[in-house]
């Protein structure tokens, strides 16, 4: 394996009544309800600029995860076949790094309420990156 270690520092957490793994949904579109995204007041300046109705790219460290699992049944279904889990969406994985398309529907002090995340509640958070429309130019 390579030998190479990065330090990733939280920025906040996640605010969500998701508290039980099994029971969350697999996708954020599938039924997750609002959560909010609860961030450190060091970090607070870097919201400028992003307003509700945004869609944004949530980055979190799915801490719950297990690191040590390189093929899962996808969708924890047993009845689909084993892959490895660089192709799927599976949240336990050598680095469980989520990836979450949230759209924010209110911003508040330090905290961005939005919709369609499925982190769990205390979900540390690692970055928010705005979601940019692919634009053809003919």
């Amino acid at each position: 394996m390579f030998n190479s270690h990065f330090e990733v520092v939280a920025i906040g957490k996640v605010e969500s009544p998701l508290v039980d793994r099994d029971s969350a949904p697999k996708q954020g579109f599938e039924g997750s309800p609002d959560a909010w995204l609860v961030f450190d007041p060091i970090v607070i300046e870097g919201l400028d600029g992003l307003q509700p109705g945004n869609q944004v790219i949530v980055l979190t460290w799915l801490d719950r995860a297990e690191r040590d699992v390189l093929r899962v049944h996808p969708r924890d279904d047993i009845n689909n076949p084993q892959r490895g889990v660089f192709s799927t969406r599976s949240a336990d994985r050598p680095n469980p790094i989520g990836l979450h398309v949230v759209e924010i529907l209110s911003i508040e002090s330090g905290k961005v309420q939005v919709r369609n995340l499925e982190a769990l509640n205390g979900t540390p958070i690692l970055d928010v990156k705005p979601l940019l429309a692919y634009e053809q130019s003919q």
